[in-house]
């Protein structure tokens, strides 16, 4: 984890293992999201992989430790990595993922959970589980929101590989760069949401999670009436209206 001016890198750093996670790894990155959440100073999340692979899902060694594990001991296991993909999309501030290699498995879980996500033109993607017998149950729901059903219908049931511009048009990544562009793209889209106010981003994520999906009704109407009436009266939304007015910067972009 490297926090700097404002932009917190968390790295998967198992290039050897093509940064498949294991339970130590993922109670790092549970440990990490969790203190980032909430420390004042850090505006954003760039979730990135070493190496060749960006996250080949579960270690082998772990798979295979786990094969002796009681039923117990795997739901404990399988309870701990839903928590992880839970911390990454409940973060309150942005997060992004830069995908320079391969995605399979949780590893396209890791992305599906992050708000954004841009991949390297020769990364690959894959849901392999049901060739291992297996299902990839804890990703389903952030998968399902970024893919929807019909397409997660294919790729979980052949768990075939797939490319990083049918990524980008199944709405798994939302840029595709050539590998020499990927940290310039990345860094665009960083300048950008540091130009959004911290509080008014939180609230954003928290209006799609609240509102997609909700029948537009009066109850509908209302609430998010209200949610912008707040918005409007809060230190920040004071703050941005007049700086837009006095043609200055709002203090988050001043520092």
């Amino acid at each position: 984890m490297d926090v700097e001016r404002r932009i917190a890198r968390l790295v998967l750093n198992r290039p050897e293992r093509h940064n498949a996670f294991d339970d130590e790894v993922i109670a790092e990155l549970t440990w990490s999201l969790t203190r980032l959440a909430e420390d004042p100073g850090v505006r954003l999340i760039v979730l990135a992989g070493e190496g060749r692979s960006f996250c080949a899902g579960a270690d082998m060694a772990w798979m295979k430790r786990a094969a002796g594990y009681t039923h117990e001991e795997n739901l404990a296991d399988a309870k701990a990595l839903a928590e992880l993909m839970r911390a990454i999309h409940n973060v309150p501030k942005p997060t992004i993922a830069r995908v320079q290699g391969d995605a399979y498995g949780g590893g396209v879980g890791l992305v599906a959970a992050c708000d954004i996500a841009v991949a390297a033109e020769g990364a690959r993607f894959a849901l392999s589980e049901v060739r291992l017998g297996l299902i990839p149950a804890v990703i389903s729901p952030y998968l399902l929101k970024a893919i929807g059903a019909r397409a997660a219908r294919r790729y979980m049931l052949t768990g075939e590989r797939f490319d990083a511009r049918e990524a980008g048009r199944l709405g798994l990544v939302h840029a595709v760069a050539p590998a020499v562009e990927l940290d310039s793209t990345v860094q665009n889209l960083v300048d950008g949401l540091l130009e959004g106010g911290p509080g008014a981003q939180a609230d954003v994520k928290r209006l799609i999670w609240e509102v997609a999906g909700r029948k537009i009704d009066s109850e509908l109407v209302k609430d998010t009436a209200r949610r912008i009436a707040d918005t409007r009266a809060s230190p920040e939304g004071r703050e941005g209206i007049a700086a837009f007015l006095e043609k200055r910067q709002p203090v988050w972009r001043a520092g």
